[in-house]
């Protein structure tokens, strides 16, 4: 089996609530989202969707992702998409870093692996291990009382884990912590993320305001470093994301005892082959995880469901229903919330199949 072309797609993703807010006033109203489909000469398609959170979060952007495809095309066409490592390996040797805009390509051949063994993605990444998945909720960045009322309608919705979007000015952020945790029941969960918004100064003054309170901090400062200072100040248990975006500052964390969980975003660090890596380093250090991505739809939450649900629960600390955030549907087959929860779907590889009335006419495509 040979790959013989790659089909690249634009798709538009307005959220229901018409903007999500993060740190230091970053928002996007529209996501910019790619969708690839890799062709074989065995007439096995793959598919993968990779989108960026906007162009101020990580080093990646939406327009990136689909240069990316194009300097990249001519490495992987011709070879054959169930050989991940050889697929990678050539990836790497014709870009340098990118690895967000490899990630397509990686998901959409383990998508095809599973295809042409008949198998789901889950048991490709190690077996079923949870038949649903928690997930969390993100609290896009608003004034104290919004985002405590905004709890109870999630609530409804089945989370019990709330990611609150704070990395503002540090008294803003004080409120919104006490104001959110006030309203939250025993044995639900509150993450105050930071998205690396806070000066170390700012960063220090939230974790001594809110040491009395169960919520967790996630990647107060923007550098690896100013996140270590701050982790050796506080008990609260400590997350740690943007800094951590390949296997080798993972093991560059776990040495430094930097975090005691860790959100690993597939198309961060290149997709689900070394992901896979990542979570299973995690596993053995005993190092608990977010399982998600920078952001998407249907195509990338399916890809999430897949990881998620290969991790063992006691490691899964949750992961995200991107598809929920977003007013667009644009493939059959990808996961559904409920109350709380998601699966992956049993059919082979991802088990999603892309609705192109929805998506269109592609972009472009990249032949041999």
């Amino acid at each position: 089996m040979k790959i013989t072309a790659l089909r690249v797609y634009q798709i538009d993703l307005p959220l229901r609530e018409g903007r999500y807010n993060w740190s230091n006033g970053n928002f996007v109203e529209v996501f910019d989202s790619t969708v690839l489909a890799v062709e074989t000469d065995a007439g096995i398609t793959g598919y993968a969707e990779c989108c960026p959170l906007g162009s101020a979060y990580l080093p990646s952007y939406a327009k990136g992702v689909r240069e990316g495809l194009k300097e990249l095309a001519p490495h992987v066409i011709g070879l054959d998409p169930r050989d991940l490592n050889i697929i990678n390996n050539a990836m790497d040797a014709g870009l340098r870093g990118h690895l967000y805009a490899k990630a397509p390509i990686d998901i959409a051949c383990w998508d095809i692996l599973g295809k042409a063994t008949d198998l789901p993605v889950y048991t490709l990444l190690g077996g079923k291990q949870q038949e649903k998945v928690a997930l969390y909720r993100a609290i896009s960045q608003e004034d104290p009382e919004v985002m405590a009322k905004k709890i109870d309608g999630y609530r409804n919705e089945g989370y019990t884990k709330f990611q609150l979007k704070v990395g503002g000015d540090a008294n803003d952020d004080i409120a919104r912590i006490h104001a959110t945790r006030e309203v939250l029941d025993r044995g639900e969960v509150l993450v105050a993320d930071a998205n690396t918004g806070w000066n170390r100064h700012e960063a220090a003054r939230v974790a001594a305001a809110v040491a009395h309170l169960d919520v967790y901090i996630e990647q107060p400062c923007m550098t690896y470093e100013e996140c270590l200072s701050i982790r050796r100040r506080t008990a609260r248990p400590f997350i740690m994301d943007e800094n951590i975006f390949d296997e080798a500052m993972l093991r560059k964390g776990l040495a430094d005892d930097a975090m005691d969980a860790i959100n690993l975003k597939i198309s961060k660090v290149g997709g689900l082959t070394k992901a896979r890596l990542m979570r299973d380093i995690c596993v053995n250090a005993g190092l608990a995880m977010t399982i998600e991505d920078t952001w998407g739809g249907d195509i990338v939450t399916a890809t999430i469901a897949h990881l998620a649900a290969s991790t063992p629960e006691a490691f899964s600390f949750s992961a995200t229903d991107f598809n929920s955030y977003g007013t667009v549907d644009f493939a059959a087959g990808a996961p559904k919330r409920v109350d709380g929860y998601m699966s992956p779907a049993d059919a082979p590889g991802l088990g999603v199949e892309p609705d192109f009335d929805v998506l269109g006419e592609p972009e472009f495509e990249l032949r041999g």
